[in-house]
């Protein structure tokens, strides 16, 4: 009865209860070993009710819409997986760390995260937690060990800051130890230090000021939604590239719009799947087999447009015609490298990347589409493309093309543009057979075009300056502006205020479920 009631009221507080039980033993009226036991059973027994309620009380909640439009099921998933993966050391930190077990055990039984891994963490936290305090409460009296916990909560705590330091140091330390672990951080601090590697949100802030002078100039925040009439919020966000490619069939490989939760026979392969609804190239696939177009359209969570495989060289090309004109202008020529490692018969292929210095920068997305084992040695001369897709987040280089621009180059570009109703500003992928007919504006196939959003992206060639790429994308946003308003004069009204934020908000809430590629099954 006696054990019991330690273990019960271990439920009520941990800590005192241990106290309790040292006291116990110090007095001789217990054992250490049956102490320390019940006070085990009680904390082990409390944790896996923390978890569990976390699994039928918390899981629940992040099923709630409100929920679920701050924590998507890809950020769930994400969170569950690195807990997973840290889950000892997270457990045993927050033992030792007052204030942190009972939402560390919550969040582990909320998330989807293994019950059989994280019990067996609460029970080796608690037996090195338990035994502990109980034995040092036999040893040093009851006086010591409260005003220890009730007068220098601080020292403990500072214990842990420092213990926590050590460790988080080491985890630092231990991957330069060995090559692979160097050469990534190599490419970490790269990814840091040149700007064509900077997240969106980062190399956008210094053009934010710039565009609230332009609203301020032109008396509208949203003026540049009038620059592509034709296009809805003129591209900027939320169009269907299905629409677009309608208006541009004559120029643009044969597609087909499958909608969502339909699959169709296979076609013959390769063809291109990307979602109608998309951005930066998130989504898009080369389906190369059967296994992997029905895996594909089966984990679709948006229409998907089926498209012809369009071979060759790709180039981006940023056309803009102010409404007043009756011919437009190529603003940008972007040339796109597909990148790729050669084999030595020696290196396996995840250390070819990592042994490239640009490819090293991008190692973890060429990892993530990789169709052949990373851990493959490729044969001595033998060349691996690492990509085919061609998006910079993605992997492929691209480099300023506007030494290709020619009158007829030009005027082909024109013809494209202005075959679409409504259009006057943004960028053309077109895949060509060669650089050469590039130039002469022969054998163009546009693979997709993107509205007043897109970028010159010639600006991330690694020989562009950070000036010059500012100097850019500010005139690039000024004639957005500018066509904008010569629409609005012409009668077509930008976006109201409220219904853009309502757009952009919208699209924020759904982005990663509406841009996660679908999960696609390999074939070698």
């Amino acid at each position: 009865m006696q054990l019991l009631l330690i273990a019960l009221s271990t439920l009520i507080s941990e800590d005192l209860t241990c106290i309790a039980a040292g006291v116990l033993v110090a007095q001789r009226r217990l054992g250490f070993a049956q102490a320390s036991m019940a006070c085990l059973a009680g904390i082990f027994a409390g944790d896996v009710l923390l978890f569990l309620a976390g699994r039928f009380i918390g899981a629940r909640a992040l099923r709630w819409r409100l929920v679920t439009k701050f924590l998507s099921p890809q950020l769930v998933e994400r969170g569950a997986d690195w807990l997973q993966r840290r889950g000892l050391a997270v457990v045993i930190l927050s033992r030792f760390t007052p204030g942190l077990r009972l939402p560390t055990y919550f969040a582990a039984g909320m998330l989807p995260t293994r019950f059989a891994a994280f019990a067996s963490y609460f029970l080796i936290a608690a037996a090195v937690w338990t035994p502990l305090l109980v034995g040092a409460t036999a040893l040093f009296g009851e006086g010591f060990l409260s005003s220890l916990f009730a007068h220098h909560t601080e020292g403990l705590l500072a214990f842990v800051i420092v213990f926590a330091t050590i460790a988080a140091a080491h985890q630092l330390v231990k991957p330069l130890l060995s090559h692979r672990g160097r050469r990534r951080a190599r490419g970490f601090l790269m990814r840091k230090i040149r700007w064509e590697f900077w997240p969106m949100w980062a190399a956008y802030l210094p053009v934010v000021p710039y565009l609230l002078y332009l609203a301020v100039r032109h008396r509208s925040l949203t003026l540049f939604t009038a620059a592509n009439p034709g296009i809805a919020s003129g591209g900027f966000v939320g169009e269907s590239k299905s629409r677009i490619l309608r208006h541009l069939e004559d120029f643009a490989p044969s597609f087909a719009l499958i909608p969502a939760g339909q699959t169709i026979a296979a076609p013959e392969f390769p063809v291109v799947l990307k979602p109608d609804v998309g951005e930066r190239g998130s989504g898009v696939a080369v389906i190369r087999s059967g296994a992997e177009f029905d895996a594909y359209l089966r984990n679709a969570q948006t229409d998907t447009i089926l498209q012809q495989y369009a071979g060759g060289l790709e180039f981006g090309v940023f056309y803009y015609r102010r409404p007043s004109e009756s011919h437009g202008r190529v603003f940008s020529i972007t040339q796109k490298v597909f990148p790729t490692v050669t084999g030595d018969g020696k290196r396996t292929l995840l250390d070819l990347i990592l042994d490239d210095s640009r490819a090293v920068s991008m190692a973890s997305a060429y990892e993530r589409v990789s169709k052949r084992d990373l851990d493959d040695v490729p044969a001595d001369g033998e060349e691996i493309q690492l990509v085919e897709i061609g998006s910079h987040c993605r992997g492929a280089v691209f480099l300023n093309g506007m030494h290709l621009l020619t009158p007829a180059l030009e005027s082909t570009i024109d013809q494209i543009s202005q075959s679409h109703p409504g259009f006057y500003f943004g960028r053309f992928d077109i895949r060509t057979p060669s650089a050469e007919a590039f130039a002469r504006g022969e054998g163009l196939s546009v693979i997709e075009l993107n509205g007043v959003s897109a970028e010159a992206t010639h600006i991330y060639d690694p020989s562009v300056s950070l000036y010059e790429a500012y100097r850019v994308l500010f005139e690039q946003w000024r004639l957005a502006f500018e066509i904008g308003a010569e629409n609005r004069a012409l009668g077509f009204a930008p976006m109201a205020l409220s219904e853009f934020v309502t757009l952009v908000s919208g699209r924020s809430w759904g982005l990663i479920r509406i841009l996660t590629p679908p999960k696609v099954i390999e074939t070698p």
